[in-house]
């Protein structure tokens, strides 16, 4: 998910790299999640099938059983002694592989636009007290509605991403530019990275795992691109995007859709519109979001037998539309539905399932009872 996109007129060759071994973890696992192989050829099987994207993209993909990769508590060497492994505060994950993304290494343009994009947007947060007025908090929270629950979680992630309904082209695109204006990038780049983390989901070759450090898997991952590169190769497994030209489009004038929604909230309302429809809106959408990646990686419970660190976490579901629920999307990434329990508030579905009463969602994926059953833990 790069904040900016590079010139799609010289692509660079990156040659694809087959998934490698996802790393083991040591014997004191918290939850021992040893998968049959019916279940594990079932999981992957509709990880394809839940982009809908069979014959449209190709994927490298290795059927192999998936190892337990549930974080240890506190990992122990051969002589008995703890490791120097560091454990990520108030949680059972160990950062296995420590990665410092900000120094030490060379910098390209793409991540230097990419920070400066970000800093700016919490420099601009700074103006919030000596700004405020109802109407721009008013202003900030729509545009919080509109760009973190109709852009991000219902069509980026649900639609774009997993396919896990589908709306008629006119809602489709008004969705996704309305993800557009969250500031996190375009929706080819976005979804490309999604489905990536989901291939290689906390193996060394996810762009974004809390085994290589709590900041890592929330933000500072964005600020390698060469990295993301050289870990899944050049994004090929979005063709089903970059065949439609209003996708297409988008990507090539990408940084023009914000700058322009920024020229009209000021016009509508001056520096105060600015600073909280623009700044404290898309920050607070941000972090959100990352927190799906980070804190739903190491804080919660896990239900479902998903060979990763996913969890479902009841406070990042709140504030991120029911994106929370994280370990019942890695288990049925195919759903629309993340909060499966009744209680499990998710606020994107109630949208896509109003949408399906009226006649414009339809092929609404759920989980079967018999995949449930494949995939429950045994204590859950």
């Amino acid at each position: 998910m790069a904040l900016l996109s590079p010139p799609p007129s010289k692509p660079k060759p990156y040659p694809f790299s087959p998934l490698s071994r996802a790393i083991h973890r040591p014997a004191q696992a918290t939850k021992n999640l040893n998968i049959s192989c019916a279940a594990t050829k079932l999981s992957l099987v509709n990880k394809l099938n839940c982009y809908g994207l069979e014959g449209k993209v190709s994927f490298t993909r290795r059927v192999m059983p998936i190892p337990t990769v549930n974080a240890v508590a506190a990992p122990v060497s051969e002589n008995g002694k703890e490791s120097n492994l560091k454990k990520i505060l108030l949680s059972d994950v160990v950062v296995t592989r420590p990665r410092n993304v900000l120094f030490g290494r060379k910098w390209n343009s793409l991540d230097m636009g990419s920070a400066a994009v970000v800093v700016s947007m919490h420099l601009l947060c700074l103006f919030a007290p000596f700004t405020f007025n109802w109407a721009a908090l008013g202003i900030a929270f729509g545009l919080y509605v509109m760009t973190g629950l109709l852009g991000i979680t219902l069509s980026f992630h649900r639609n774009l991403s997993h396919r896990s309904f589908k709306l008629p082209k006119w809602l489709e695109y008004f969705c996704a530019y309305c993800g557009v204006q969250a500031l996190q990038g375009n929706p080819i780049d976005w979804v490309s990275t999604h489905r990536y983390h989901h291939q290689f989901c906390d193996s060394d070759k996810d762009p974004h795992s809390p085994l290589e450090g709590f900041w890592v898997s929330h933000m500072s991952w964005m600020f390698d691109t060469n990295t993301i590169t050289e870990r899944t190769g050049k994004p090929n497994n979005v063709g089903d995007l970059e065949k439609q030209g209003f996708y297409r489009f988008v990507r090539d004038t990408y940084i023009i859709h914000p700058v322009a929604l920024a020229a009209l909230l000021y016009a509508m309302g001056g520096f105060p519109y600015i600073v909280w429809g623009m700044g404290v809106r898309i920050v607070w959408v941000y972090h959100i979001t990352w927190l799906v990646n980070s804190a739903s990686h190491v804080w919660g419970k896990q239900a479902w037998n998903t060979g990763d660190l996913s969890r479902n976490n009841w406070w990042v579901a709140l504030l991120a539309f029911g994106e929370g629920w994280h370990n019942n999307h890695h288990a049925f990434e195919y759903s629309a539905r993340h909060g499966l329990e009744w209680w499990q508030l998710d606020m994107t579905w109630y949208v896509v399932r109003f949408l399906q009463a009226i006649g414009l969602a339809t092929d609404v994926k759920l989980p079967t009872e018999t995949h449930k059953k494949r995939l429950a833990l045994a204590d859950s």
